[in-house]
């Protein structure tokens, strides 16, 4: 199983895909708020939802994993 990890520190946004999905390489999954901007994090192997590691709303640190991928 691989994790999608937040990139930086913030807030998550909103949640993009749901488990059982088929997602590409680089395709967005995640959306972080942090200082007041909107930043895509992004799959970075191809794979299939398996579980949402956060909820929209939480607070995330770098490295935290997000989505795991089966």
């Amino acid at each position: 199983m691989t994790a999608v990890v937040a990139s930086l520190a913030g807030t998550v946004f909103k949640v993009l895909v749901k488990p059982g999905d088929s997602v590409e390489a680089g395709q967005e999954v995640v959306v972080m708020e942090s200082m007041k901007m909107e930043i895509p994090i992004e799959a970075e192997s191809a794979g299939i939802v398996h579980e949402i590691a956060v909820n929209e709303g939480d607070f995330v640190n770098e490295g935290d994993p997000l989505v795991i991928l089966a």
